[in-house]
C-alpha cells in the first residue's frame, strides 16, 4: 500500500475467535451465512497470508482463477468480495485493476469485474508463444550449465510433484511457474524471466469449457519435470530436446 494510507488488517470473515490475526491463514466459505446478494455467484474460498493487504487478496483471488473458483463470464463486485475477505472494497478493487491488467478479468462500469471466457484456441496461443521463447533457451542452457546447477533445482521439481499428488492446483500453479522461472534465471536475462512467467501465468487459468485442470494432468505435468531435469543432469541433450517440446505442445504448465 502507499505510505499514508491506513492499514487494513484482514480477518476472517465471520469468525468469532479473537485470537486469528492477519497473519493467520483466512479462508473465505463457498457461501457467506444467507449474505451472498444480487445474484452473484458465491465468493471463492480462498487462504490469505501476506503482510500485504493487497497482495493477499491479490494472491487468494488469483488462487479462485487457478481453481475455477472464479467462474469465467461471471461479474464481481469489490464490495461483495471485500465483505467476504473482511476487508474494504479497496484494496479488492485494486487487486482486481491489476487482474484487468493482465486480461484475467475485465472491469464492468458500475457493476465490478467480470472474469475472462477464455477457449482452447487462446491456450493453444499461448503454449505457441511460449514455447517459441522457452524451447531455445533451455537447448541452450542444457549445453552449457554443469550438472550441479540443475541438480539445485531438484527441490522445485518436487514441489510440483507434491502439489499434483493432492491435486492442489494453487499450489501447482506456484510451483510450476517457480520451476519454469529457477530453469529460465539460468540464463542470466531477468527480462526473458519476468516475460515467460507473464505468459505462464495466463496459461494457468481455465478454460470455459473445462474450469480446472485435472489430477492426472498434473501429475502427468510434473512428471514431465522430473524426467527434464533427468535429462539435464545427464547432459542428455536429444532427451531435453524432445521432453521440452512435448511438454509444450500439451501438458499443464
Amino acid at each position: 500500500m502507499e505510505q499514508g494510507r491506513a492499514r487494513e488488517e484482514v480477518r476472517p470473515p465471520y469468525a468469532a475467535d479473537a485470537s486469528v490475526t492477519a497473519h493467520s491463514p483466512v479462508r473465505v466459505p463457498e457461501q457467506a451465512r444467507g449474505e451472498h446478494t444480487h445474484g452473484e455467484p458465491p465468493a471463492p474460498r480462498a487462504v490469505v497470508q501476506r503482510h500485504s493487504v493487497r497482495g493477499q487478496i491479490l494472491d487468494a483471488l488469483r488462487a479462485a482463477l487457478v481453481d475455477g473458483e472464479l467462474i469465467p463470464g461471471q461479474v464481481y463486485s469489490a464490495p461483495a468480495l471485500g465483505a467476504r475477505f473482511g476487508v474494504s472494497a479497496t484494496p479488492v478493487r485494486e487487486a482486481m485493476q491489476q487482474l484487468a491488467g493482465e486480461g484475467a478479468v475485465e472491469v464492468v462500469p458500475n457493476r465490478g469485474f467480470r472474469v475472462a471466457e477464455r477457449g482452447p484456441r487462446e491456450l493453444a496461443e499461448l503454449a505457441e508463444v511460449r514455447a517459441l521463447i522457452e524451447v531455445p533457451v533451455m537447448l541452450r542452457l542444457a549445453r552449457t550449465v554443469p550438472p550441479a546447477g540443475w541438480c539445485a533445482l531438484r527441490p522445485l521439481a518436487d514441489a510440483t510433484v507434491a502439489a499434483a499428488a493432492v491435486g492442489d492446483r494453487a499450489s501447482y500453479a506456484e510451483a510450476d511457474r517457480a520451476f519454469h522461472g529457477a530453469v529460465l534465471a539460468l540464463s542470466g536475462n531477468a527480462q526473458l524471466v519476468a516475460v515467460a512467467d507473464e505468459l505462464h501465468r495466463r496459461s494457468q487459468w481455465p478454460l470455459q469449457t473445462n474450469p480446472v485442470t485435472r489430477r492426472a494432468d498434473l501429475l502427468a505435468d510434473a512428471a514431465e519435470h522430473t524426467a527434464l531435469l533427468d535429462a539435464l543432469i545427464a547432459q542428455d541433450v536429444l532427451v531435453v530436446q524432445s521432453l521440452v517440446r512435448e511438454h509444450f505442445t500439451g501438458a499443464a504448465g
